[in-house]
């Protein structure tokens, strides 16, 4: 028991440290993919670059990088269960299935979806608070002047939500951002596993898929899977932008999306059409696509060094 839940520990801190060292490159995306989605005034609807432009130009590069902080505490609160769990769930699949004498990656693809949401779900929902701070920080420099919050760093947002709002305030938004990040992870991490282990059989990429390290083998099969995670998920992510970045009417004191989820989906479609579901699908997959590879790449390595065996 102790010995395995050391070993789930290094797992979790590997998977953070990877997650961390995405969010610094792919930061900038996230900001942009949060403005996008919190738009209801459709101020950047020409795209992704006119989007980051009017970031810019209103609050300068720093603006790029609002809620990095909070980015960073999301690695070690959500990044670090999704890879970390996925990859502690499938070494023990895969030891099973040696023991019984069966070939260890032959694991159904709906074993592999269910790691993905259960790691997903757990780390999301741990990560909630830090997920909120980034959403809040992201979008702030978008409210109207007298709106908004002016966060001084992650440690002043996250006090203030539990101040301003109650501790269960910064759950904000949790059960859409649970739904989504199962969601994301089945298909991330899940698909992933399959697309992998289906390119490494093909021998294009060498014996055992270890051609160049195995880089390309982990770029193509995290590409596919990110693209189908996108799509999956992306009008979930809307609504959580949404939920989590609300403000009262200041005439009425309600909230726009006060019935949760299912009213927020509805409103959007009905309200400015089926494809702002799937708003900041771009910026989204941009920042999805290489912070996946990224963070991934570095998991794989990091544990092959540390533990001599592969993160997924």
């Amino acid at each position: 028991m102790v010995f395995a839940a050391g070993a789930l520990a290094v797992r979790m801190v590997i998977a953070a440290f990877s997650g961390m060292g995405a969010a610094t490159i792919c930061h900038p995306l996230d900001v942009v993919r949060v403005q996008m989605q919190t738009d209801t005034e459709g101020k950047y609807q020409n795209g992704v670059v006119d989007c980051a432009k009017q970031i810019v130009g209103s609050d300068g590069m720093k603006a790029l990088y609002a809620g990095i902080g909070a980015a960073y505490l999301r690695q070690w609160l959500y990044g670090s269960c999704r890879i970390g769990i996925y990859a502690y769930l499938l070494e023990n699949a895969q030891n099973a299935n040696i023991a019984k004498g069966l070939e260890k990656n032959a694991i159904p693809l709906t074993k592999k979806l269910a790691m993905g949401m259960c790691s997903g779900g757990i780390g999301s929902f741990v990560g909630t608070p830090s997920e909120l701070a980034l959403v809040r920080m992201s979008a702030d420099s978008k409210l109207p002047v007298a709106q908004r919050r002016n966060y001084k760093g992650i440690g002043d947002c996250l006090s203030r939500i539990a101040a301003e709002e109650g501790i269960p305030g910064l759950w904000t938004g949790a059960k859409v951002t649970v739904i989504r990040a199962m969601l994301l992870s089945a298909c991330v991490m899940g698909i992933g596993s399959e697309v992998k282990m289906n390119l490494t059989k093909t021998g294009f990429f060498g014996p055992d898929g270890k051609l160049l390290g195995g880089i390309p083998l982990l770029f193509v099969s995290t590409l596919i899977s990110s693209f189908a995670a996108n799509i999956v998920s992306n009008p979930v992510d809307v609504c959580k932008s949404r939920l989590q970045n609300q403000v009262p009417d200041p005439k009425t004191g309600e909230l726009r999306y006060n019935k949760g989820m299912l009213d927020c989906l509805y409103q959007i479609a009905s309200q400015e059409g089926i494809p702002k579901l799937w708003s900041g699908f771009v910026p989204a997959f941009v920042k999805l696509a290489p912070y996946t590879i990224i963070s991934l790449i570095l998991a794989e390595n990091l544990t092959f060094l540390i533990t001599g065996k592969g993160a997924i």
